[in-house]
């Protein structure tokens, strides 16, 4: 039989079909490097005034929230951003991201390091290629960043013993969840609180646990910590994770003890306010956005730039937490 020939009003509908055909190929793209919000700077870089890459050590709503205060102060200066970020801690995928933001040339680079030291020498050969480089949240103090935006995370860990000993006045058995046991500012963190405690009041600390970035091991670990210590006076989250989880496990099992997290979230923004969280300690992440697109700026100026952009901490209880700005819309990882 012969087939009829491809013509007229068929042809249109056929080169549409391939079209959606090749454009849904797009679509899969390996976990590291999807961008949260990024238009391609190889095709409208030309139609932006500067490009500046973000990236994350993870994909977590605590870094949506950075990326959408970021935006906040990008968008009226017209700056285009490409946001990276592994989908879980890991150093290599990492290292991968930011070298892919060498090659595409971006106009300055904000990285919160996984690990500072091995993440230096990526660092350097973007400063080399002549692209600036800050840190913010961690710092990776020995390479050649320009600055570092953020807080002490041993002082931040010493304001945590601090608002632990005032609420249970000196006195009492803690719980206390980590993230990463060899990260350097996690262990600053914890070191900060440790010494604190042990030098100004009689808390005990029953066990610390380190769930390396799972939250369902912080809910484990938190669910184990409970059913052997059932008499602890208060629980201390020092990471992103297990914050979530406490939430969870307070609310299903009514508890009424006190909760201190490090690092503020719009969850637990939320759970202060409910009740189901005493305080928090926050690094004042309302400025990282701002501060990181302000010293690009002046790093694209060839200005001087401060080695050092102290955020500060500071506790915030049910009467202070509305301080801290609403951050409602949801960011899940797009590309536009």
């Amino acid at each position: 039989m012969k087939l009829p020939a491809i013509t007229g009003k068929w042809l249109p509908a056929l080169l549409t079909l391939v079209a959606l055909l090749m454009a849904g190929g797009c679509m899969n793209e390996p976990a590291e490097e999807r961008k949260l919000h990024a238009p391609s700077p190889e095709t409208e870089k030309e139609d932006t005034l500067l490009t500046f890459g973000i990236l994350y050590p993870m994909a977590h709503p605590f870094y949506e929230m950075i990326t959408q205060l970021t935006e906040e102060s990008a968008d009226p200066l017209g700056i285009s951003l490409i946001v990276k970020a592994p989908d879980e801690v890991n150093l290599e995928q990492q290292i991968r991201m930011m070298e892919q933001m060498i090659k595409q040339r971006v106009d300055g680079i904000a990285v919160s390091p996984v690990d500072g030291e091995a993440l230096g020498p990526v660092i350097d050969r973007a400063i080399d290629a002549g692209i600036p480089v800050i840190c913010f949240e961690t710092d990776s103090p020995g390479s050649k960043r320009l600055s570092y935006i953020g807080a002490d995370h041993a002082e931040g860990g010493k304001l945590v013993g601090k608002a632990l000993g005032e609420l249970l006045k000196g006195r009492g058995m803690v719980l206390v969840e980590h993230g990463f046991a060899d990260m350097p500012a996690q262990k600053q963190r914890l070191d900060g609180m440790l010494q604190y405690i042990d030098s100004n009041t009689d808390i005990q600390v029953l066990d610390i646990r380190y769930n390396s970035g799972s939250e369902s091991q912080a809910l484990a670990d938190l669910e184990t910590m409970i059913d052997s210590h059932p008499h602890f006076d208060a629980f201390v989250s020092l990471d992103l994770w297990s914050a979530s989880s406490s939430i969870l496990v307070w609310k299903a099992m009514g508890l009424d003890r006190d909760v201190i997290a490090f690092g503020m979230q719009t969850e637990i923004k939320e759970a202060i306010l409910n009740g189901q969280m005493t305080s928090v300690v926050s690094q004042n992440e309302q400025e990282w956005g701002h501060a990181i697109i302000q010293s690009l700026m002046t790093a694209v100026q060839k200005k001087p730039l401060p080695d050092w952009v102290d955020t500060g901490s500071r506790v915030l209880i049910r009467e202070t937490v509305d301080s801290f700005p609403d951050i409602s819309r949801s960011l899940a990882p797009t590309s536009r």
